[in-house]
């Protein structure tokens, strides 16, 4: 391989609101993004992927095969209207990597699995790049969970020696990076939901996708009652390696909490936002007390109620985005996905059992081939 390449990392998060596109050149002692943006999906697709998304047990063989080869072209035209804009061939693409659509994620049961969606052949076939997916199957198969799998990724990129920092994601579920100051085991896992819960009680009750500058739980009260119950769901207390998602933390979830209330859209929308914050702080707390600074990514970034509230809660340690460090807080996921392609590529693990709990270090993803 060269010394220097280039790799497409794509990745629909847990809202399912866009696909996240990102073009990364690497070289022996770097990362850079040289350019990103977020394609919308299309309202349908949003709307079949949350549906499909909730957790139940009943879903239609065939709609779900339609939606991974539908999910598949739209990755395809993602990626290539990133090209187009930087007027980059696609033959200049060394490969991409695609996370797909997360329709699934069960590591606790018997027979642990995970399922993400956007047909990674038509991905390969339609934009003629050797394209790597279905990252999680391989450390879900050496006993781990298969998630998170950005910790590696900002191991490279945002480990400083003598600075003690966490890397904390805000997507549909917020997930940590614990980044020791020394040459401790690095750690991550999912704390619990940030914008997920946020956004689907406020599409429920105002129809707009999600709580734009945090004004709907702005106006509300946080119910404590309501807020302690939900602090007593045992994901919270429960031990590391751990991972969760949408089938988990969903409507249906905090309607069981609801049962028989009668407090307003907006105080319920402050409480599941302190939720966030709440879960967040106590996780960094219990298991990273020396932490120094936190570097914040995701969507969340963009809520300055959340961001607020996160500070207060953090104080005296340093918040900030990842992009004081130069790297966009919107891409950093799709950044990672990228790096574990290029990871794959070389032969290298793309895992870190210290994170997940795989019984050791494993290549992460399937190369389907360009046509």
């Amino acid at each position: 391989m060269s010394k220097t390449e280039l790799f497409l990392g794509l990745i629909s998060g847990t809202s399912a609101d866009g696909i996240d596109v990102a073009l990364a050149r690497f070289d022996a002692s770097a990362t850079e993004c040289l350019a990103a943006q977020t394609v919308p999906m299309p309202v349908d697709l949003h709307d079949a992927v949350l549906e499909l998304g909730q957790g139940r047990d009943t879903v239609e063989i065939d709609f779900l095969g339609h939606i991974d080869a539908r999910l598949g072209k739209v990755f395809a035209e993602a990626a290539l209207n990133l090209l187009q804009k930087m007027a980059i061939a696609p033959s200049a693409i060394t490969a991409i990597g695609s996370h797909g659509q997360t329709l699934r994620h069960r590591p606790d049961q018997p027979w642990p699995f995970t399922l993400q969606l956007a047909d990674p052949a038509r991905i390969a076939e339609y934009t003629g790049i050797q394209t790597i997916a279905d990252f999680r199957r391989s450390d879900l198969a050496a006993g781990g969970q298969g998630a998170p799998l950005a910790p590696a990724f900002h191991a490279a990129v945002f480990s400083k020696p003598g600075i003690s920092r966490a890397v904390l994601n805000l997507g549909g579920i917020a997930n940590l990076t614990l980044l020791p100051a020394d040459a401790a085991p690095i750690r991550g896992f999912d704390s619990g939901p940030a914008n997920g819960l946020l956004d689907a009680w406020c599409q429920h009750h105002t129809g707009h996708p999600y709580d734009r500058d945090g004004c709907l739980a702005k106006q509300g009260q946080t119910l404590p009652t309501l807020l302690r119950s939900m602090l007593d769901d045992p994901y919270f207390a429960q031990l590391p390696p751990k991972s969760t998602g949408r089938e988990y933390f969903n409507l249906d979830w905090l309607n069981a909490y609801l049962a028989g209330s009668s407090a307003t859209v907006t105080d319920i929308q402050a409480t599941l936002l302190e939720l966030s914050v709440r879960t967040t702080t106590q996780a960094l707390a219990r298991h990273a007390p020396n932490i120094q600074e936190v570097l914040v990514c995701g969507g969340g970034v963009h809520n300055p109620v959340l961001m607020q509230h996160l500070r207060q809660a953090l104080a005296p340690i340093r918040l900030m985005t990842t992009a004081e460090l130069g790297v966009d807080p919107d891409f950093v996921e799709a950044l990672a996905f990228a790096w574990l392609a290029r990871q794959r590529l070389r032969g290298l693990p793309g895992n870190l059992p210290t994170v997940t709990g795989a019984c050791g270090p494993r290549q992460l993803g399937a190369i389907y081939p360009a046509p």
